[in-house]
């Protein structure tokens, strides 16, 4: 059985671990989030930072995700490692990240990355079909050898959780469950029934 008494200290352990055994992106994350119409979403997007404020991941905020997460404010986090028979998931409200973290990460990404968030208009229609093919040719053209800005609609979500669950698999479907709810330094931690 599991026994951890702080869900961060876990989840670092956890990672740690996955790095280690999983072969492609042990960073690798469902979001989940909810439309206006109450319409749920799921896509996969990378964990790019993690500590005990939260979990951040980057987007385009005039994406579907970006703009349920700016409606709603809440966003569910799933990462699972298969090689590992192990599965957290995170549910708390999206925060986003400070403007100075956003630009620091952005000028971290390669430059076909950051031309790529000035070209692609995520999540809505490509008419012509070669239309993102046109754009990164002209926004290649726009910033030539310069650095690239950040685009104005482009930053990072932190989710700080209310909610981690640990999900440890087991022969017999007879899984470990540990959840920890609350927030910030005042958990509650429980075993749920697998």
């Amino acid at each position: 059985m599991m026994d951890q008494s702080d869900p961060f200290d876990f989840f670092n352990s956890w990672m740690k671990e996955a790095i280690k055994a999983e072969p492609n992106m042990p960073e690798a994350m469902c979001l989940s989030t909810v439309a206006k119409n109450g319409t749920v979403s799921s896509r996969m997007v990378l964990l790019k930072d993690y500590n005990r404020q939260g979990f951040v991941f980057y987007t385009n905020l005039e994406s579907r995700k970006g703009r349920d997460l700016t409606l709603s404010g809440r966003a569910s986090l799933c990462l699972h490692w298969k090689a590992l028979e192990r599965q957290i998931t995170i549910q708390g409200n999206a925060e986003p990240v400070d403007a100075a973290t956003a630009d620091a990460y952005f000028a971290s990404r390669p430059r076909g990355s950051q031309i790529g968030a000035w070209a692609s208009r995520q999540s809505d229609a490509m008419t012509p079909p070669d239309a993102l093919e046109i754009r990164v040719g002209e926004f290649t053209k726009k910033f030539a050898d310069g650095p690239v800005p950040r685009p104005p609609h482009w930053s990072g979500f932190c989710v700080v959780p209310d909610r981690i669950e640990f999900w440890q698999g087991h022969e017999s479907r007879l899984h470990d469950r540990l959840v920890f709810t609350g927030g910030g330094n005042d958990w509650t931690k429980e075993t749920l029934f697998p």
